[in-house]
C-alpha cells in the first residue's frame, strides 16, 4: 500500500472513531447543537509522522469568541447554583466517556502531535485520573472555622465558584493539561472556555464530541467550550476580557511574560506553566540501572518536548564515565520510527522548527566549546519522507553557556560534572527555570539536603526517579522563570474559586475588632 494511501486510511479512521468524520467548526458551546459558524480563517493541521494535511479547519474570530464567552457566562449561571457533588457527577460520566474513547483519542494524539502510543494512552489515562480526583474534589471544598477573639461571634471561611475560566493549552499535551484545569474548575462550579494550540486543533474538537453525550443528558450549554482561533487575535482578545476572572495558560518563558502583563494590567488573575530546564543529580552511591532508566526516558520521551523533559544530567566524576558509556549505546540502539506504523522508543517532533532549533542549539554548544556523544541527525523514515524525524541527542556543555540556559524544548541532552553535593545543587538550581528536579543517591544526608531549604529551588523534587512523569495527586508547577502556577492535585483546586471570610455576630451589643471603642456622638 503506497503511502498516501496508508495515510489517508489512518487519518479516516481515526477521525471517524472519535467522530470527526466532519471536522466541524472552531467554536462550540457545548453539547449536540452547540458548534457555531465561525468567521476566521481556514487552519491546515498536518500530521509530523509525515508531513501531511490531516483536516481543515474553520477557525474563529473575534465576533465568535464574544458569542462563546456569553454561552460562558451564561452556562455559569446554572452550573455554579448545581450543587457540587451533582457537578463531580457530570465529570465521573465525562470519566466514563474519556474511558470509552482511550484508544481512539490516543491514536488521534499520535497522529496530531506525534508522540508515541504508548505515551498517548499514558495522556488519556491521566484525563480519567483527574476526572476521578476531581469527582472526590466535589464532596471536599472545605471552608476553614476558627475562633474569633469576640464574644458571642462566629468566624469562618468559604469558597465560591469564580466564573468562567481561560485555559490555553501547549500542543506537547493536548488534551490532559486541558483535564486538569477543566475538571477541576468544573466542579468547583467555573465554565470553562478552552483556547488549544494551533498545532493540535482536533484533538481539541474531538474531546469536544466526546463531552457532548454527557452534556446533552444534563441539559447543559456553555459549560466547557472550545475556541479554536490564532493567538494574536483571539488569543489576545481572551486575555484582555473582563469577563474571564483567571486564565491558566501553559506556553514559553516569553508567552507568559505578555500573558502576565496583560491580565494583571485588568486585575485578572493567572495560572502559569511555563519553561523547564530539568536536571537529574547522579551521585557516586546512585543505582545506576534507575537513575539510566530515569534520564533516558525523561530526555527522550515525547521526542524531549514535555516541560518536565531532562535537559541537563550532573554526574560525580566517579560515575560519570560508566554511565555515559551506557547511555550513548542506549541512545546509538534507540528506534526512532513512524509511532503508528511501527512501536518506536521516540516518533517525531511536532515541527519543522523544532528539529531546526536543536540543530541551531547543537551547533551553538559546539562553538562554545562542547562535545556530541551521541545523536542529533535527521532520521529517514520509510514511507514518511517529510515526517519530523530527529534522533535524540547527548552533549557535554558547560551550565553558564547561553544555549543551556534557556530551554530548547527537543531531545537535546546535556552532561556535567560536580563531585560535591553543594557543586551540584549550584549547577542545578543556576538557571532561571525552575520546574522539576531529581536527585539519585542512597544517601540520606544528601537527599535531605536536595530537599531542604537549601536545596532544590524547584516545585517538583524527586529522589530515585526522574524529572519526568509527575502524578495528578499532587500540585503540579514551577518556580522562577516557570512561573509560579499550580495545577491538578493537593489544594490546587482554590485557584479556580473565591475565599470568603464570613463573620457572623449573634448576641446583643456590637463590639468591635481590636478593642476599639467608637460610640454614637450624643450618647453615653
Amino acid at each position: 500500500m503506497g503511502t498516501t494511501t496508508m495515510t489517508s486510511v489512518l487519518r479516516d479512521s481515526i477521525l471517524a472513531e472519535v467522530g470527526l468524520e466532519e471536522v466541524p467548526s472552531g467554536a462550540t458551546l457545548g453539547g449536540s447543537g452547540g458548534w457555531l459558524d465561525v468567521h476566521g480563517p481556514e487552519l491546515v493541521s498536518r500530521s509530523p509522522t509525515d508531513g501531511q494535511e490531516i483536516a481543515r479547519i474553520r477557525q474563529a474570530d473575534g465576533s465568535d469568541l464574544a458569542r462563546v464567552l456569553d454561552g460562558a457566562r451564561e452556562g455559569f449561571r446554572t452550573w455554579s447554583a448545581m450543587p457540587a457533588p451533582r457537578r463531580g457527577e457530570v465529570v465521573r460520566r465525562i470519566g466514563t466517556q474519556l474511558r470509552r474513547y482511550k484508544e481512539p483519542l490516543a491514536r488521534l494524539i499520535t497522529l496530531e502531535m506525534g508522540k508515541i502510543l504508548p505515551e498517548a494512552r499514558g495522556e488519556v489515562q491521566e484525563m480519567i485520573d483527574i476526572a476521578d480526583f476531581a469527582v472526590g474534589l466535589s464532596r471536599q471544598l472545605y471552608g476553614m472555622t476558627t475562633h474569633s477573639e469576640r464574644p458571642g461571634h462566629r468566624l469562618y471561611e468559604q469558597w465560591h465558584s469564580l466564573g468562567p475560566v481561560g485555559v490555553v493549552t501547549a500542543f506537547n499535551f493536548p488534551s490532559a493539561v486541558w483535564s486538569w484545569n477543566a475538571m477541576l474548575a468544573g466542579v468547583c462550579g467555573d465554565t470553562v472556555v478552552w483556547k488549544p494550540s494551533s498545532q493540535t486543533p482536533l484533538v481539541t474538537l474531538a474531546v469536544q464530541r466526546i463531552l457532548e453525550p454527557v452534556l446533552d443528558e444534563f441539559d447543559l450549554r456553555g459549560v466547557f467550550t472550545a475556541v479554536v482561533g490564532p493567538g494574536r487575535s483571539v488569543g489576545e482578545e481572551l486575555l484582555r476580557s473582563p469577563h474571564i476572572p483567571l486564565l491558566s495558560v501553559t506556553g514559553s518563558g516569553s508567552v507568559g511574560a505578555h500573558v502576565a502583563q496583560v491580565v494583571g494590567a485588568r486585575m485578572g488573575r493567572t495560572i502559569l506553566e511555563l519553561g523547564g530546564n530539568n536536571a537529574v543529580i547522579v551521585r557516586e552511591d546512585a543505582c545506576l540501572d534507575d537513575a539510566l532508566q530515569a534520564v533516558f526516558f525523561g530526555a527522550v520521551g515525547t521526542a524531549g518536548q514535555r516541560c518536565t523533559s531532562t535537559r541537563r544530567v550532573i554526574l560525580h566524576p566517579r560515575i560519570a564515565k560508566p554511565f555515559l558509556d551506557r547511555l550513548c549505546s542506549a541512545y546509538r540502539h534507540l528506534k526512532v520510527d513512524h509511532p503508528l506504523w511501527t512501536d518506536p522508543h521516540v516518533g517525531p517532533v511536532t515541527t519543522p522548527e523544532a528539529m531546526e532549533d536543536m540543530e541551531s542549539a547543537i551547533r551553538e554548544a559546539r562553538d562554545a566549546g562542547g562535545t556530541l556523544l551521541a545523536g542529533g541527525d535527521r532520521v529517514p523514515v520509510e514511507g514518511a519522507p517529510e515526517g519530523y524525524y530527529i534522533r535524540p541527542a547527548i552533549m557535554r556543555a558547560e551550565n553558564h553557556w547561553p544555549v543551556v540556559q534557556r530551554e530548547t524544548f527537543a531531545p537535546l541532552l546535556y552532561v556535567m560534572e560536580a563531585e560535591s553535593m553543594e557543586e551540584a545543587l549550584a549547577l542545578q538550581n543556576g538557571v532561571p527555570q525552575g520546574l522539576s528536579s531529581s536527585c539519585f543517591t542512597n544517601s540520606l544526608r544528601d537527599a535531605e539536603r536536595f530537599l531542604s531549604v537549601r536545596g532544590s529551588d524547584c516545585g517538583i523534587a524527586n529522589i530515585n526517579l526522574g524529572t519526568s512523569g509527575a502524578e495528578i495527586g499532587g500540585a503540579f508547577g514551577g518556580e522562577k522563570e516557570t512561573g509560579g502556577g499550580r495545577e491538578s492535585g493537593s489544594d490546587a483546586w482554590k485557584a479556580y474559586m473565591r475565599r470568603q471570610t464570613v463573620t457572623i455576630h449573634w448576641e446583643d451589643g456590637l463590639e468591635l475588632a481590636q478593642g476599639v471603642v467608637f460610640k454614637l456622638p450624643g450618647e453615653a
